[in-house]
């Protein structure tokens, strides 16, 4: 049986102008973009990159996790340093959740994109695994 390797990729349509979603997406979230309009993350490349995953999971329809975006959807981008990219965000005027989660699993933060589509920023624990 032919089992799934990891997540290929995070794909949607934007509501309103793409051009000024891809904009928001390179120069608040610093996601360099291609002129075919998007970005290849070469896992290979980055520090701790054996230690590099891409999760995937399923919530429940009452699940009020995506709140306050208003999609059904979230894209989770590994970050290095949660803090500076959170200061980066609001810098550029981004609407930041005013909250940061610690866990084992590692820190993370959400901004809300201008079609409000709840982002998440994941910085990793030291050593790229989880505590415990």
């Amino acid at each position: 049986m032919e089992t799934v390797q990891g997540i290929g990729g995070v794909f949607f349509a934007a509501r309103g102008d793409k051009e000024a979603l891809l904009a928001w997406y390179r120069d608040v979230l610093g996601v360099p973009i291609a002129s075919w309009g998007g970005h290849a993350f070469p896992w290979a490349e980055q520090a701790a990159a054996a230690d590099a995953t891409t999760t995937f999971s399923v919530f429940g329809a009452d699940s009020t996790y995506f709140a306050p975006g208003t999609a059904t959807f979230m894209i989770n981008f590994r970050v290095e340093d949660l803090d500076a990219m959170l200061a980066q965000a609001r810098a550029a005027g981004a609407n930041v959740v005013d909250r940061i989660e610690d866990s084992d699993f590692g820190r993370f933060g959400w901004v809300i994109d201008p079609e409000g589509n709840k982002v998440e920023l994941w910085q990793p624990p030291a050593g790229g695994e989880p505590a415990g």
